[in-house]
Order: structure tokens, then C-alpha cells, then sequence
């Protein structure tokens, strides 16, 4: 059994920091009222109030759970105010199923979408346009690795297939008409190709198909991230690697496919490590840049001169005053009023929602989300910590350690947090399951070291490709370094007291760091992380299938280096206690993964705990499932690193 907090310091802690709701991914599209999601109910689920502040109402029947937005896989919802509608993806309890749904814009039961089209599908609502009342969706099949682009006129209810591709066929941008439409392809991180459909026929816009590649000169990603035709219909506005590794903008005339020209940006204020997270498109020649610096949110609007191939900076959003040192969870924009709304947290602060009026006046907060009970001061803001590993390559990382108002004295036992992806970064972001988790650690006395090692987002295309096809390989020696030769000189920590723990690849990380290096920890606690890189892929849905041969390995062309990595491979090795999570409904790592592992260890007569959620998929989102889950590891590590 793992253990309980019978005392009930520890669960009330926990439940003071979980008491601060989520308010993420604002939409201002009805006047004077803000729609966004919130755990307000206990779940995540659809809710609206004045632009003003007031008790939010909630728009969906209590029934319905919604999906973290982050592993959504583009839109999970849409305010189409002219319509008088909402359109919203539904999964059954993180099933990651998604059907689109309609439900009136005042709330109400949700109705699904052109059912003909979406059944029996995984779907994902790529973008809508308002003023034409199209929506654009990537449906991927769920018995065959086939993904389609749909465009659905949300007026008539009529939809239609684009193309179908293995590899993607997302719709990327398109022209003001509608009457051309870049689909894009993603073979791995930052491989990606965009093209059009002529008449029933694939025409290459930017970037090389797999299939004309030359095999002994692969070409150079394109590192494209983000999209948008531009006013006149005459060109795409794209982000790219190809003139920085930390992206840039650049501008694809349609006339010429195949060139792009780099696109000059004046006006940028931010300075740090990091890259170019996303480009939005406000109205006409408007757009939104989003930079990922430090692991922290600088967002710009301004404005495109296609002619001049410039962008000019005119305002700084985020990365300022209030909304400086943390992360941004959703931004829109009002095209009437000039106002934005955004969603913001920092490591120590949850999120809050915010109104940025017209022109340069300061942003006004809707909500004074708070942990309950818990001064500011006794929750911890990190350090940095970024160190040089075994072959001289810089590591970003932060040291969480205990705040000094809590007197805790000497060095703390060490727990060390390796986030998932693999090519996801740990950010100073409160708003989902890993920060408020370090943040109970350390007010529980221990020291939370989290590493963005290679193959980490965040630091440019090249670090972020590091880990493709070298899984449990130089990713796995940045962390021993981290051991060895970093945190033994910090007499602040004691690292013969150490824990690992991981979701998903973090899991499987934390699997292969207990296999491999035995003697550096005293306990590990594994989310949903592969065991067997093979069956792992084998029980993947159809579609991701041919990215995991890309960036993993090849099942059968691949198979003994797949099976060197695998941490089954290495389980004899495992001598530390394991605490084991699970989603019962995961469809990413399924719950037979996590089965074999408890059983392989258990057949070897080792220490090992085994917790299923029956209602949760690949994250643990519910509140009561999430106080069970951070007391059990906390309780867990508070057991065996004493």
C-alpha cells in the first residue's frame, strides 16, 4: 500500500495548493464576455462571464469532463458568436477520443458535429474563420495510420475530405478566399513540408517530401511551427529555423513555391535563452509572436509589411510588469474594442485571467486565484541551476529548494523531476500537474531538481532533436551527469537521499535510470512511461505509428537497438522501492504497459506499488484523483528518502 497521510498535514497541504482553479484558454469573441476553462467544478469543463469580473456560469452539464488543452492537439473549443454557438471537443474521460460538439453560446447539451463525418474518429479542431463560418479539422482514423484534412462550412453543416496523408495532412494556412489551402506534413521534430492540392494532386509549397529525399543527403528541416495567408492572398507568413535555430519569420509567395524570404522583425525587447513558440493571427496585417525565453512567455503584437518582407513590434503583451517571469496559458483578441484577454501563472502564482485594454494600458486582472492558506513566501521560485554536461553542452535546469521561512535545516534529500515529450520543457507554470507538485515537495523539506536536458523544447530545433532515434542514450548520460558531477557540490542537497520521477517519456526515463544506474537512487516513482519500447509502439493508435519509426526507431528494422533501449531490457537492475501511476484509459502508454512492468518486478521479488485511475488518461486532471495522486508520492518518497 502506499502511504497515507494519517496525520492530515501533508493532504491539507496538498489541497491548499490544488484550491487555487485553473482559468485557461480565454476567448473574447461575444462582446463584453470572456468564455474559458476551468476547474471550477472539480473537472475540467466550459465557462463564460463579463468581460468585467463577475461569477462565472457555467456552458456545459455537469457530466461532461474535458480534456487538458495542452494534449488536445490543437482547438479544444471556439466561441463562433455569429453562429450563436460554441464549438467544443469531447473525449470520455481522457480517452483522447475527440468528437466535435456544439452547444448553444448561453450553455447546453452538447450536439455533435456532422456525425456522418467525425464517428469513430480522433478529431481535432485545427482553426475557424469567423467571418466565413469555416472550420478546418485533422481527423485521424482510428484503425488504419490515415489522417485527413476536413473543412466543414459551419453554417450549411457540410463538410469535405482535403486530402489524406499518414503524416499529417494538417491544414496550415489558406487564403482569404478559401480557394487555396496549404496542408502540412510532420515526419519528426521540426521536419515538416507544406504543400497544396491541384486537381486531385499533391504540389510541394515548402520543404521536401519524404519520398523525393535522397537518403545519403537528408534536406534541412524546415523548422516551420506556425502559418497564416496572408491579407492579400498572395503569400504565407510562416515561422522557421532555416535562418535561426531559435526561429525567425520568413514569407512564402505563392507565385514562387518552393523560396521563402526571411522576414526582418524590429521591435523585440526580450533577451535570454530560447526560441520562437508561435505565430497568431489577430485581423488583416495583425499578428501575435509568442517566445518561449528562460522557460518564460514574451509575447508581442504587431503588424506585417509584406511589400518591406518586415514586422514591427508595437506592443509587448507579456514578458512585463505583471505578466513577467511565467507562462502564458491562452491569448485572444477583440478585434472591436482593440482588447486582449490572457491567461497567466508563474511558478508560485496560479492562474489568472487578465484583461489588456486598447492601446498601452495596464492589464487588469479578472480573478485572485490563490493557494489557500499557504503565505506566498513558504512556496518555492526556483534558482537557476543550468549546468554543462558530459560533453560540454549546455543544460538548462532549475533547483527548486524548500524557503527558508519553513526551517528546515541542513542538506534535503533530493527529488529529480525529468519531464515528458520527450521534446516538452519544465517551465515556471503552475497551471498543471508538475508545479504544484514540486511545490509540495519542498514544503515537505525536500530539494526538486528539474533538468530541460537534450532533446528538451525550448532551445532551438537542433537541441530539441538531439533525442530523435537515441532515446535512453545521451538524454539518459545529462542526467547522471547531473548526479555525479552537479548536484554532489551542492552542499544544500543530499544526493545519497535521491528519488526519480517522470510522466511518459519522463516515465520511461525514470524506468531506465532506476535499470541502468541503481546506486543513485533510494526510490522511483513512474507516470505512464514505456517499458518495452516495442510493445510500447505496438499498442500506439494507428496514427502516430509512422512518427514513432521516425523519431524512435522502426519496430522491425530497428528491433535490437529498440530492445537496448528498452528499460524491460534492464529491469534486473531496478533494486530501489517503485511507485507506479496509471491512467486507465490512456491511449498513449496503455495500462498493459504499466501492468508489465509491476508484474516483471513483482515475478523478481521487488518493492513495487501499482496505482490505476479508472476515470483518467494520460494526465490526472481530476481533482480528487489528483489530491490521491500527489499524497501517494509525496507519502512514497517521504517513506524511503528519510
Amino acid at each position: 500500500m502506499v502511504a497515507a497521510d494519517t496525520a492530515g498535514g501533508r493532504a491539507d497541504r496538498i489541497e491548499s495548493l490544488l484550491s487555487a482553479r485553473l482559468f485557461v484558454e480565454p476567448q473574447l469573441r461575444q462582446r463584453d464576455r470572456i468564455t474559458f476553462v476551468s476547474n471550477l467544478s472539480g473537472h475540467l469543463s466550459l465557462y463564460t462571464m463579463d468581460v468585467s469580473g463577475g461569477v462565472p456560469e457555467p456552458l456545459l452539464p455537469p457530466q461532461v469532463a474535458l480534456q487538458n488543452p495542452e494534449l488536445v492537439g490543437g482547438k479544444l473549443f471556439h466561441v463562433c458568436a455569429d453562429l450563436g454557438q460554441i464549438l467544443v471537443l469531447i473525449d470520455s474521460d481522457g480517452d483522447e477520443n475527440y468528437v466535435p460538439h456544439t452547444i448553444p453560446i448561453d450553455g447546453g447539451f452538447p450536439e455533435p458535429l456532422v456525425p456522418e463525418t467525425f464517428a469513430g474518429c480522433r478529431s481535432h479542431l485545427v482553426d475557424v474563420d469567423g467571418a466565413s463560418r469555416i472550420a478546418y479539422f485533422n481527423v485521424e482514423s482510428r484503425v488504419e495510420p490515415l489522417l485527413s484534412a476536413v473543412r466543414v462550412d459551419l453554417g450549411a453543416g457540410a463538410a469535405e475530405t482535403l486530402w489524406q496523408s499518414p503524416y499529417g495532412a494538417v491544414v496550415s494556412a489558406w487564403t482569404p478566399d478559401h480557394a487555396r489551402v496549404a496542408l502540412a506534413d510532420s515526419y519528426t521534430m521540426g521536419d515538416i513540408v507544406l504543400y497544396e492540392v491541384v486537381d486531385g494532386e499533391r504540389r510541394s509549397l515548402f520543404g521536401t517530401p519524404l519520398e523525393e529525399r535522397d537518403t545519403a543527403s537528408p534536406p534541412r528541416p524546415t523548422g516551420v511551427r506556425g502559418s497564416y495567408g496572408t491579407a492579400s492572398g498572395r503569400g504565407i507568413l510562416l515561422t522557421t529555423t532555416l535562418y535561426d535555430d531559435t526561429g525567425s519569420l520568413a514569407y512564402l509567395d505563392l507565385g514562387r513555391p518552393g523560396e521563402v524570404e526571411e522576414v526582418t522583425i524590429d521591435g523585440l525587447v526580450h533577451d535570454g535563452v530560447g526560441e520562437l513558440e508561435r505565430l497568431d493571427h489577430l485581423a488583416d496585417d495583425r499578428y501575435v509572436l509568442t517566445y518561449d525565453i528562460d522557460g518564460c512567455s514574451w509575447v508581442y503584437a504587431g503588424s506585417f509589411d509584406e511589400a518591406a518582407r518586415r514586422f514591427a513590434v508595437e506592443r509587448v503583451l507579456v514578458g512585463e510588469d505583471d505578466l513577467s517571469g511565467g507562462v502564458l496559458h491562452g491569448l485572444d483578441f477583440d478585434e472591436e474594442s482593440g482588447r486582449f484577454v490572457a491567461s497567466f501563472c508563474t511558478a508560485t502564482a496560479p492562474t489568472q485571467l487578465y484583461v489588456l485594454p486598447a492601446g498601452d494600458g495596464e492589464p487588469v486582472a479578472l480573478t485572485r486565484e490563490r493557494a489557500l492558506g499557504l503565505a506566498p513566501e513558504l512556496l518555492s521560485p526556483g534558482e537557476d541551476a543550468s549546468f554543462e554536461s558530459h560533453d560540454g553542452l549546455r543544460i538548462s535546469a532549475r533547483l527548486y529548494l524548500p524557503s527558508p521561512e519553513l526551517g528546515f535545516a541542513g542538506p534535503r534529500p533530493l527529488v529529480y523531476y525529468v519531464h515528458g515529450g520527450p521534446q516538452g520543457q519544465e517551465r515556471p507554470n503552475f497551471a498543471w500537474f508538475s508545479m504544484p507538485l514540486i511545490q509540495i515537495l519542498t514544503l515537505e523539506g525536500f530539494a526538486v531538481f528539474v533538468p530541460n536536458v537534450r532533446g528538451s523544447s525550448g532551445y532551438g530545433l537542433e537541441y530539441a532533436r538531439w533525442v530523435d532515434r537515441d532515446w535512453g542514450g545521451l538524454d539518459r548520460l545529462d542526467h547522471v551527469h547531473a548526479m555525479t558531477e552537479v548536484l554532489t557540490h551542492d552542499d544544500r542537497v543530499d544526493v545519497s537521499r535521491a528519488g526519480v520521477v517522470g510522466r511518459s517519456y519522463g516515465g520511461y526515463m525514470t524506468l531506465t535510470l532506476a535499470a541502468r544506474h541503481p546506486e543513485l537512487w533510494r526510490a522511483a516513482v513512474d507516470m505512464f512511461g514505456p517499458y518495452d519500447l516495442l510493445t510500447f509502439m505496438d499498442r500506439l493508435p494507428e496514427t502516430w505509428k509512422p512518427y514513432f519509426a521516425l523519431a524512435v526507431g522502426d519496430p522491425e528494422q530497428d528491433h535490437d537497438f529498440l530492445v537496448e533501449r528498452s528499460p524491460k531490457t534492464h529491469i534486473e537492475g531496478i533494486a530501489c522501492p517503485l511507485l507506479v501511476i496509471q491512467g486507465q484509459n490512456d491511449p498513449r502508454v496503455v495500462e498493459r504497459e504499466s501492468r508489465d512492468v509491476v508484474e516483471g518486478l513483482r515475478a523478481l521479488g521487488r518493492d513495487v506499488e501499482y496505482l490505476v485511475f479508472e476515470d483518467e488518461g494520460h494526465d490526472v486532471l481530476k481533482l480528487g484523483n489528483r489530491v490521491r495522486c500527489y499524497d501517494a508520492i509525496v507519502g512514497f518518497f517521504e517513506t524511503h528518502l528519510s
